[in-house]
């Protein structure tokens, strides 16, 4: 079974992902960009599903550190984020995600496309 970093502060949004997608993925939750760092570099995941607006450390510069890791530097990841101004889109695909979605996630359908897209590649 794939196993999917959830990297999220708010408990309410880490319980509505995991109940759409712990059917079908091995889930790992983190609330910080510390803990996650730490927890993807020791159980690697096959992608992550990383918040920008996080306590400690934002997601631009998890992101960045999992870019900079030679061992993880191709893990897929996906910005999961209330960001949703024009442009926002872009400016994280070019900034090194490798996808994009709106909270809060109101089409579960477009959720596991991405995750089910990026893991065929």
């Amino acid at each position: 079974m794939k196993k999917i970093a959830v990297v999220e502060d708010n408990p309410d949004n880490r319980l509505l992902v995991q109940a759409i997608l712990e059917d079908l993925y091995e889930i790992a939750e983190y609330e910080t960009g510390r803990d996650a760092l730490e927890g993807i570099k020791r159980e690697r995941p096959d992608l992550v599903l990383l918040d920008i607006s996080l306590p400690e450390m934002d997601g631009m510069e998890v992101l960045k550190r999992i870019r900079a890791d030679a061992d993880l530097q191709n893990l897929r990841v996906v910005a999961l984020t209330a960001h949703a101004m024009a442009g926002d889109r872009e400016k994280f695909l070019e900034a090194g995600f490798d996808g994009y979605l709106m909270k809060p996630i109101v089409d579960e359908l477009a959720l596991l496309d991405i995750i089910q897209g990026l893991l065929a590649k």
